[in-house]
């Protein structure tokens, strides 16, 4: 494939395009021949990015506000298919940071919604738009931003539940869409942004470390993330036809780092046949699960 774009006449929607691992990634698809809205929050941002595009050669065009709006995320699809015919990639990178120190001691209710609104509903909106269509074509390609904080190690609460929620539903949708020809996949980046940046940021990143709750390589490896272009490259191809059998997949992409999820199995601790055998004892489980 050296030498040869590999999205040429594709329609591309970037969520999250207008900074960060989301411009990146709009510029990568549209250097790749892809035809790409780029979308963000900022009016500003989204036509900064969509001109800068149009200057180095491609096609794209913005369109700003907030995909957590259905209104907003029908009408970015709606958009794509208008300007370069189809919707065959749809990126959802847009993030938001938890509050420094935030915890489910001190988050209010109005914080936790808005969490969740800008991660889970802004990829279900979109999602929700675009697998449609993906479906009458018979292709396409979804690739969501998850992150390694629905681990729990980062602490928070809405930023950790958002991300664990769209990388469930990525799976979701990934074996719901399958026999439709449609993929869908995760990339948990690690790469510097506004939201890995910042004396708060930093000084966050050491609490946990003195927590007991990031180990070493970790911190340090927070603390010095690389380019987002690094990450960028995983995106473009998830949504190449390089990746055509690649769905369902919970990738980690840091800077040289490339790697992935494996999916949970459940590990057997224990076995009766409630046919014939009652609940099972306190000690019983103790045994079993606490060792």
């Amino acid at each position: 494939m050296t030498g040869e774009r590999l999205l040429p006449g594709r329609g591309a929607v970037v969520v999250g395009g207008g900074s960060g691992i989301g411009r990146a990634v709009a510029e990568l698809l549209a250097a790749q021949g892809a035809g790409v809205i780029v979308n963000s929050r900022s009016e500003n941002a989204v036509h900064e990015v969509a001109g800068a595009i149009e200057h180095a050669g491609g096609r794209a065009a913005a369109v700003a506000g907030s995909a957590a709006d259905e209104k907003v995320a029908d009408r970015l699809i709606d958009r794509c298919v208008a300007e370069f015919g189809s919707i065959d990639i749809l990126v959802n990178c847009a993030a938001v940071a938890e509050s420094p120190r935030s915890s489910i001691l001190d988050i209010t209710v109005a914080e936790w919604r808005s969490l969740l609104d800008a991660h889970l509903t802004t990829a279900f909106n979109t999602c929700r738009a675009a697998a449609p269509r993906m479906v009458a074509q018979r292709g396409g390609a979804i690739v969501n931003t998850g992150s390694f904080a629905y681990l729990g190690d980062y602490g928070g609460t809405g930023y950790p539940a958002g991300k664990g929620a769209v990388t469930s539903l990525t799976l979701a949708l990934a074996a719901e869409l399958k026999e439709h020809g449609v993929r869908a996949n995760v990339v948990c980046p690690g790469a510097r942004t506004r939201l890995s940046t910042g004396a708060d940021y930093e000084e966050q990143i050491r609490e946990l470390h003195r927590r007991g709750m990031l180990d070493e390589m970790t911190m340090h490896g927070a603390l010095d993330a690389p380019p987002p272009e690094y990450a960028a490259a995983v995106y473009l191809y998830l949504a190449s036809s390089a990746a055509a059998a690649v769905t369902g997949e919970v990738l980690i992409a840091a800077g040289g780092f490339v790697g992935k999820f494996a999916r949970p199995t459940p590990t057997p601790l224990g076995f009766r046949d409630h046919n014939e055998s009652p609940p099972w004892e306190v000690d019983d489980l103790a045994r079993m699960i606490g060792g």
